[in-house]
Parts: structure tokens; C-alpha cells; sequence
């Protein structure tokens, strides 16, 4: 399996928890501290940094300095990698639904007379 592979699973295994995509609704909204992370939860904030840990594993977000602050940021180019790996499938399947809607246009349209007249 590739590096690639791994980082997809691992990125999808972090997202498959609720906590861990509400930490990454709020981090979409600008970086924040395990302290600021925690408050809305009834977990403990050494819960929430095993979270985050395994968001940064992933590559969802990162963590910076910041005098004594060491806020938590999202990474938006691990979450766009996502997207185009989802997007390629969307992409595909909205084609073959495209050519099967002519299709069943084609030949469902009545030839030479309305959908009225054959009732």
C-alpha cells in the first residue's frame, strides 16, 4: 500500500468519529487551543488531545507555537486531497448517469405522438 493510501485511510479512519468531525467544523472556523477545543464537549481535555493527535496523524489539522498558546489549525490541503479523491468517483458516476438519462429519454419518447394520445 502506498504513502498515499495510508494518509487516505488514515484521514477517513479520524473522520469516522463524531467528536473528531465536530473538532474539524469548529477548526474550520479558525485555530483554537485544546482548552477552547474542549469547552463544548463532557470530555476531558486529555480526550480531546488524543482527538487531535490522531487528526494530526491523519493530517487534518496541525499545531503551531504561539508564545504559551500552541493552537490547533485545520489543514485545508489534506482536506481538498479528500475532496478531488471523492470528486473523482462523483465525477464518474454523475457521467453515467448523464448518458443513462439520454438513453431512457430516447427510448421512452413516444414516436410521433404525445404521452396524452396513447391514454
Amino acid at each position: 500500500m502506498s504513502n498515499d493510501d495510508d494518509l487516505l485511510d488514515a484521514a477517513f479512519l479520524a473522520l469516522s468519529d463524531p467528536v473528531r468531525r465536530q473538532l474539524i467544523s469548529r477548526l474550520s472556523r479558525g485555530p483554537a487551543t485544546v482548552n477552547e477545543l474542549a469547552e463544548p464537549f463532557a470530555i476531558s481535555k486529555q480526550a480531546v488531545s488524543k482527538h487531535i493527535q490522531v487528526l494530526e496523524q491523519a493530517q487534518l489539522v496541525t499545531r503551531s507555537r504561539d508564545a504559551q498558546r500552541r493552537p490547533v489549525h485545520l489543514n485545508p490541503a489534506r482536506l481538498e486531497a479528500l475532496t478531488a479523491w471523492i470528486d473523482q468517483y462523483r465525477l464518474v458516476r454523475e457521467a453515467q448517469f448523464r448518458s443513462l438519462d439520454a438513453v431512457l429519454r430516447t427510448n421512452t419518447a413516444p414516436c410521433g405522438s404525445s404521452q396524452k394520445d396513447r391514454q
